[in-house]
């Protein structure tokens, strides 16, 4: 008989999965850079209208940096709770919190309406996007990899991931076209508010498709079976998630953050800091680096999934280094030809680097989630993620930013993601091959590796 790891469910079943998974992802990737694209354009002047000017912008992005902030401890608690309760549940609830925090940000009051009491909501709403933003990744990509079967986890387990590039280009289309059609005084008076009120028809179609799916079958399995050890030997307490990770599985997760410094670094370098650097030291206008970056996110959109089917042949790890090697020798080419201010030298730059990025943002969601069992997989593959992002993507654009002032140059910015590229290297240059591996199999080992450090349990009859 097979394990719901290695038995695939019917193929309307599991597209229907996917689905719900990459609309969630896409509606709170949509929510979460629809914040940084408004606080760039208008929340430094309704917001922080006393500030200087560069000091609002700098408080705006601040704001939007405490996102990231968040993050953690969302994957901390969504993490516990999806392990305990289920991936659904928590899947659920993040698209609520999400959604419901970006609805509210389209009513908030201005400054000049509440005065300073309108900043500190916008932070606390804010905080509230980051909050469930570190929870939905894991659960999003564990309902894929959990339904799916292990010949082809990578290919079905990277939908998901292509909610990024869907998010950007929806949040930042739906920007330009209310600049293009909209005067600046309309946009700046009300116009903003629709990009975050549309959230709410968003989420709605979200619930929908996600409250339609069913629980994976391997967390019903695992469920059942810590239910029944419980009832065979009342005194076997079940271990938190988290303490059980970091007993079991602490180097996985050392891996797992880092294999996403190179990814999470040079995503927000390719397409947030390349806006400073084309308009400042290559002169070229802010819409047009816009335009190559949404050129780009769509052919990330499109070569994700590819590069996941190719993890299904050839193994996570090759498909990785590939990404983290490429990334790292694109860098000073990609400077150069923004360097040259050609519409053309501009797409190319950030296409390739968004390419080679897919090459480890598409395998991860699979290599993630055949690193850890499955009554801890929603904390591990969590905790590793986000709290790597705190340290990588985070600050990211703002290093970048203070290098290109300290330096005026792209050198010390590309040896910066060669950096990163290295330390990628090496987490999963020393990682193992998971491949077809049967999800319930890390259960078991688990399991026995409990018995042996604990060989009164193994009396248990």
């Amino acid at each position: 008989m097979s394990s719901p790891a290695t038995a695939p469910p019917a193929p309307t079943s599991l597209k229907r999965i996917v689905a719900a998974s990459l609309i969630g992802t896409t509606i709170e990737w949509y929510d979460f850079f629809l914040y940084g694209s408004a606080a760039a354009l208008v929340f430094n002047k309704l917001f922080f209208p006393g500030s200087d000017p560069l000091v609002g912008t700098l408080l705006s992005f601040l704001t939007y940096a405490v996102g990231f902030a968040a993050r953690p401890l969302g994957a901390l608690v969504f993490g516990h709770y999806g392990d305990r309760l289920g991936r659904k549940k928590l899947l659920v609830l993040s698209l609520l919190l999400m959604g419901g925090a970006t609805f509210a940000i389209g009513l908030l009051p201005t400054h000049a309406t509440i005065g300073s009491a309108a900043p500190v909501l916008l932070t606390v709403l804010r905080l509230v996007q980051g909050f469930a933003l570190g929870g939905e990744w894991g659960g999003a990509v564990l309902l894929v990899s959990e339904h799916g079967d292990a010949r082809r986890r990578g290919f079905w387990a990277s939908w998901p991931q292509t909610g990024a590039p869907a998010g950007q280009l929806l949040a930042t289309g739906v920007l330009s076209f209310l600049t293009a059609v909209l005067s600046d005084a309309a946009f700046g008076s009300w116009g903003w508010r629709i990009p975050f009120l549309l959230s709410g028809l968003l989420v709605i179609v979200g619930l929908w498709i996600r409250l339609s799916v069913d629980e994976s079958p391997v967390f019903k399995e695992a469920l059942a079976q810590a239910e029944a050890r419980k009832a065979s030997d009342a005194t076997a307490a079940e271990k938190l998630p988290l303490v059980a990770v970091l007993r079991h599985h602490w180097r996985d997760v050392l891996v797992a953050m880092g294999a996403r410094m190179a990814e999470n670094i040079s995503y927000y370098v390719i397409t947030a800091f390349i806006l400073v650097y084309a308009t400042t030291s290559a002169g070229v206008s802010r819409q047009t680096a816009l335009n190559a970056v949404l050129i780009a996110s769509a052919v990330h959109f499109a070569v994700i999934p590819a590069w996941g089917a190719l993890s299904d042949r050839v193994g996570r790890r090759p498909v990785y280094l590939v990404g983290a090697v490429g990334i790292g020798l694109w860098m000073f080419p990609f400077f150069s030809l923004i360097d040259t201010g050609g519409f053309g030298n501009l797409i190319l730059a950030v296409t390739v680097g968004l390419v080679l990025h897919g090459a480890m943002y598409a395998p991860q969601a699979a290599f993630f989630s055949e690193m850890f069992a499955t009554r801890m997989r929603y904390s591990g593959a969590s905790i590793g993620a986000q709290f790597a992002s705190v340290a990588a993507g985070a600050p990211a654009p703002l290093i970048a930013t203070a290098l290109l002032a300290d330096y005026d140059s792209s050198t010390p910015i590309a040896l910066y993601v060669i950096a990163a590229s290295l330390l990628t290297i090496v987490a999963v240059g020393v990682a193992k091959e998971t491949r077809h591996r049967d999800l319930a199999d890390i259960d078991t080992a688990d399991e026995v590796a409990d018995k042996a450090a604990r060989p009164e349990d193994a009396r248990v009859v």
